[in-house]
């Protein structure tokens, strides 16, 4: 995998965690701009995908196995989206909370992932 991309990845997220965390604080639900924050972090884990499953592609082996690093690969890429979806239903302060919860699910992943890569 491209440390780089990944490392992007889970800084957006927690920044975003930050950001929707600071909204719960303060009894905000999700606005248009925390999904624009959203729409950022959520192409930089389909960009990850991407390359995730070129790499597959062409040749390269995860350490600890394909069907894992799949499955870890396709849930970091639908984490925030469904948080987002999730925080639709939830118009209230809980929404703002869901989508901090998601993003930071998603720095985990980035670190269990890179950890599935390179073993």
């Amino acid at each position: 995998m491209i440390d780089a991309l990944t490392i992007a990845v889970g800084v957006t997220a927690l920044a975003l965690a930050a950001w929707c965390g600071h909204a719960f604080s303060r009894g905000q639900s999700t606005k248009d701009w925390h999904f624009i924050g959203m729409a950022v972090v959520s192409v930089l884990a389909l960009a990850q995908l991407v390359v995730g499953l070129v790499r597959l592609g062409s040749g390269g082996r995860p350490a600890e196995g394909t069907a894992i690093f799949l499955a870890y690969l396709i849930g970091s890429a639908a984490c925030v989206p469904a948080a987002g979806y999730m925080s639709l239903a939830e118009r209230t302060r809980w929404g703002s909370a869901t989508v901090a919860a998601g993003a930071v699910i998603l720095a985990v992943l980035e670190v269990r992932l890179s950890a599935i890569w390179g073993g």
